[in-house]
């Protein structure tokens, strides 16, 4: 059995041990931050890619008034009916049809400045939220709404289905330009770029506003449609090394 000396000194040879590699890891964890804030280029760079939509979102429902809720909503309903039924018809399945808004509020006469409020009847409005998968069916999409008794269609909205690709060829383009810049900067300076550290994207990307329309019931003519084109953007940040 060992002499209880040995094992006192070999208790403080594993604790030296120890001490000795939380040391070295330090020293090592803070050259790399070192070289992670060492001198460095940082540029924004932007790509953008223009894709035809072909989908079309719209939101179209009825208002109606009643003097009571009951006379209101049976109004309401049974137009609401009708316009269900013209997006059947149109060929726009169930499940790209929901309830965008439904809202019951009362209405009060206009009363001179301190006189009670005098409540006349009340006001109900039921909107739902379609997609249209073929662009072209949107004016016969519209007729049908109108002639059914939408008094409301807003927020026609084209959309791109299926983004991923065109924003992958705006964030190849964003990285070029970036890269870019970055090579004019240093240039200038007279320095030589490194490695890539950091890349860094916006989230989100940006695309023209919806077009947003309000229809009022007029004569079964078919409306004329120009969806345009979408642009889809990407913002990215590289951050290189200075080589030395």
């Amino acid at each position: 059995m060992p002499a209880p000396g040995w094992r006192f000194r070999l208790g403080w040879w594993r604790l030296a041990l120890a001490f000795g590699l939380c040391a070295v890891g330090a020293i090592d964890g803070a050259g790399a931050q070192q070289r992670a804030t060492g001198p460095r280029v940082v540029v924004s760079g932007e790509g953008s890619v223009s894709v035809a939509p072909d989908v079309v979102q719209i939101r179209s429902g009825v208002t109606t008034q009643g003097k009571t809720v009951r006379e209101a909503t049976e109004t309401n309903s049974k137009t609401m009916a009708a316009l269900l039924t013209a997006l059947t018809e149109s060929g726009i399945p169930q499940k790209d049809v929901r309830t965008a808004q439904l809202s019951i509020q009362p209405v009060y006469a206009s009363q001179d400045s301190g006189k009670e409020q005098k409540l006349v009847g009340y006001n109900v409005v039921n909107h739902v939220s379609a997609k249209i998968k073929h662009i072209e069916k949107l004016g016969d999409v519209l007729d049908r709404l109108i002639a059914a008794g939408a008094t409301d269609v807003w927020n026609v909205e084209f959309l791109v289905s299926d983004p991923g690709k065109a924003l992958d060829q705006a964030r190849e383009a964003a990285i070029a330009d970036a890269r870019r810049k970055a090579e004019v900067y240093a240039r200038a300076a007279g320095v030589t770029l490194g490695k890539v550290i950091s890349i860094e994207e916006e989230p989100g990307s940006s695309a023209p506003g919806p077009m947003r329309a309000l229809a009022q019931p007029a004569p079964s003519t078919r409306m004329p449609i120009a969806p345009g084109e979408n642009t889809l953007r990407a913002v990215v940040t590289l951050g290189f090394e200075i080589a030395r």
